[in-house]
């Protein structure tokens, strides 16, 4: 058994003086697709955000490849190998597709050149110097996704990334996922969508007020059906 790629033991997390995270534990093994389920406030996003170290107030232990990262700054987990995509997406309005995408400084050896992005997103190609801001929510999702993907990060975090997007896109972002983990990426996902979870990931771990509560493997979600419903109230 390989050692995992990322171990979070016991993180507590704050926000000014509301304590967010109450003792979340979990792993995720290199080259896996993992999600985070719950309902809003359970902590998925606090938690991505606490890996990352943007959120600076924490405590625990966050390991990533056997290193403690619980004292970094965000920039020196960024050139760790590990890149936040977050909901809001964060394009540049004052910037073209192409200026958005080359933004980022590459951190690591390994990221995908320009080619490669837009052979995942051939539309990022069709509209290189449109504004990053008039592009389609389906198009912005695959703009962030891009961008960081030249990094050299080989851990990703992506926070909803189907949010409000029509299914067909929702389809491209699902079949980008698995195509990323063909190419050895490891990925940890934020996923209202659990029906949608269900096509990309390997495994599912459910939080509730700031912990870890569950973990399903995904060929356990159909049989884990009637609890997934409790945890998610849907």
């Amino acid at each position: 058994m390989s050692e995992p790629l990322l171990r979070v033991r016991d993180l507590h997390a704050w926000y000014g003086e509301s304590h967010i995270l109450h003792g979340v534990t979990f792993d995720i093994d290199p080259g896996e697709v993992v999600t985070l389920l719950g309902r809003n406030g359970a902590g998925k996003t606090t938690t991505m955000k606490s890996i990352m170290g943007i959120v600076t107030r924490r405590r625990g232990s966050i390991q990533f490849q056997g290193r403690e990262t619980i004292g970094l700054p965000s920039n020196a987990i960024a050139r760790l190998g590990i890149a936040f995509c977050p909901e809001e997406r964060g394009i540049f309005a004052s910037l073209n597709v192409q200026e958005n995408l080359l933004l980022p400084p590459v951190v690591r050896e390994g990221g995908l050149g320009l080619d490669g992005i837009f052979g995942l997103f051939p539309n990022l190609k069709e509209r290189l110097r449109s504004q990053g801001t008039k592009l389609s929510g389906g198009e912005q999702q695959m703009l962030a996704i891009g961008r960081i993907l030249r990094t050299g990060a080989r851990l990703l975090l992506l926070d909803e990334p189907t949010e409000g997007l029509a299914p067909v896109v929702r389809e491209h972002i699902g079949a980008t996922i698995a195509r990323l983990k063909a190419q050895g990426f490891t990925i940890l996902l934020v996923e209202q969508n659990f029906r949608f979870a269900a096509t990309v990931a390997d495994r599912h771990y459910v939080m509730e007020y700031g912990r870890v509560v569950d973990m399903i493997p995904n060929a356990q979600l159909e049989a884990s059906m009637g609890k997934l419903h409790d945890y998610l109230g849907v």
